[in-house]
């Protein structure tokens, strides 16, 4: 669908607002979704279809947060990308037609204050976790009569490999959630999800980016004690993630069936798979994820 009409503002402008703010722009191709935020110039006859243009974008980074959260300062490198910027969370809430809610949980109340105004966006997304739809419906939809979106997404958007699920609040459309997907699937995949399974996936996919981080440091150290130089040892246990990833994505087939097809009678690799079975790996990260879902529940309360 063609996002080219609709206006979005951005409350909160630091990483994972300029994530999605790169996934829209670098659909045109003006900028790189990289995690250098640096600016392309190419041809415009070589651009591929985009999703918006840098004046739909408005980000705002009020002076009463940036004290709170001075990560959310950074509005110059909006302004390099040619978006529009302001230090007043008023002017968002006015102007635009869809709402990025991008402040930490705990400034959610500072960053909504909008006595005295009249808020015309059509669409607020909340990308704040723990923040329910029913907080977020009492503050907008009571007396701003906005519809809301709750989204989980993850901090890999930043490199347009991101997850991120959905769920929808009273009078949200079909069209409104046609926008969420297309603003989320810029930076990587989404899905809309029952609100009762946020939390959950706040565990798997929130989260979940440390544990694999932790995972391909720990095959470097074991690459370092193996001899190779720690350079190395980074980017091939990295890219060997990436791979394996990809080989499930692509395949659709069953992790356990890709996993028997490198595990040779009497080799090496079931070797290795039955050290990891004694170190309880999965029964681990899957604690790990329960943990976390726990947590996120506990916050939401």
């Amino acid at each position: 669908m063609s996002l080219k009409s609709i206006k979005f503002g951005f409350i909160g402008a630091g990483n994972m607002a300029q994530a999605l703010g790169k996934g829209l722009l670098a659909k045109v191709g003006l900028i790189s979704c990289k995690s250098d935020n640096s600016v392309q110039s190419r041809p415009s006859e070589s651009l591929p279809p985009g999703l918006v243009a840098p004046e739909q974008l408005l980000a705002a980074a009020p002076e009463r947060l940036l004290a709170a959260d001075p990560e959310n300062g950074t509005l110059e490198i909006w302004r390099k990308w040619g978006a529009n910027t302001t230090n007043s969370n008023i002017d968002v809430l006015e102007s635009c037609d869809v709402v990025i809610l991008a402040v930490k949980p705990g400034l959610f109340p500072a960053a909504v204050s909008y006595e005295g105004i009249k808020v015309k966006c059509k669409l607020i997304i909340s990308v704040m976790s723990g923040v329910t739809i029913e907080a977020l419906e009492k503050e907008f939809c009571l007396h701003a009569q906005v519809p809301v979106v709750r989204v989980m997404p993850n901090t890999c958007a930043t490199v347009g490999a991101g997850c991120a699920v959905f769920s929808r609040g009273k009078n949200v459309t079909n069209e409104q959630c046609d926008i969420v997907k297309a603003l989320f699937e810029s930076v990587g995949i989404c899905k809309e999800v029952p609100e009762s399974q946020i939390n959950a996936y706040c565990g798997l996919t929130g989260s979940g980016p440390a544990y694999i981080y932790t995972i391909i440091e720990a095959l470097s150290d074991g690459g370092v004690k193996m001899g190779i130089d720690r350079g190395s040892a980074t980017r091939f246990a990295a890219q060997l993630v990436s791979g394996a990833a990809k080989m499930v994505l692509d395949t659709g087939r069953h992790p356990a069936s890709l996993r028997d097809d490198v595990c040779s009678p009497g080799g090496t690799t079931i070797t290795a798979v039955h050290e990891l079975e004694k170190g309880n790996l999965r029964s681990t990260l899957m604690s790990a994820v329960e943990a976390a879902a726990n947590k996120a529940n506990q916050q939401g309360k």
